[in-house]
């Protein structure tokens, strides 16, 4: 399974090899107020991608912050509904039944 993942990638990438020296031609990209940049068609293809992932990325940042804040509270929310009978943890007590943060994500 290892080497057909190789061979997948490997694959992959002589394709977007090939592509990039079929598409050595220039091409210009006409922006506002008459500027203009001129590079070759294979950059232009790459920066658009570069700037897609960058909006996509940019644009899931605030579900990603939802949702790890989400993820720190819901050990808490288990806890609370078998916790009822017993008084309200004070802070100090609650933020010790939190698991320590996960860093990295």
């Amino acid at each position: 399974m290892k080497y057909l993942w190789w061979l997948l990638k490997a694959a992959i990438f002589f394709t977007l090899f090939a592509f990039a020296l079929n598409n050595q031609h220039s091409a210009t990209v006409h922006f506002f107020f008459g500027t203009a940049w001129t590079a070759p068609l294979v950059l232009v293809v790459l920066a658009a991608f570069a700037l897609g992932v960058v909006v996509g990325v940019l644009g899931m940042v605030p579900r990603w912050w939802h949702h790890r804040s989400h993820a720190r509270r819901a050990p808490l929310a288990a806890i609370a509904p078998a916790a009822a009978a017993s008084p309200t943890p004070s802070e100090a007590e609650a933020d010790a039944m939190l698991p320590p943060p996960i860093h990295g994500i």
